[in-house]
């Protein structure tokens, strides 16, 4: 199965050989990467369309995308949930 749909058979091997050369750990530490650097374009996302929120007001809207508006009541009750 390929990696990625837009990128070449033999890239799409070399990259796989470089994963498995990682081992577990190396390949953790590169999920953990990937997650915090979509984590940072989410909420500059959600700070380029709403430049008026503080900190907080960004935290909530970027756990509404994450959890889902259900969740994100049941943790921050009676708190107004800003658009993401």
């Amino acid at each position: 199965m390929p990696l990625a749909h837009d990128t070449s058979p033999d890239a799409d091997a070399v990259q796989l050989e470089a994963y498995r050369r990682m081992g577990g750990s190396g390949r953790a530490q590169v999920m953990f990467r990937l997650c915090e650097m979509a984590r940072r374009a989410s909420e500059a996302g959600i700070r380029s369309r709403h430049p008026g929120y503080d900190d907080g007001q960004v935290l909530l809207a970027l756990a509404r995308l994450l959890h889902g508006d259900e969740l994100v009541k049941r943790a921050w009750p009676g708190r107004a949930l800003p658009q993401p």
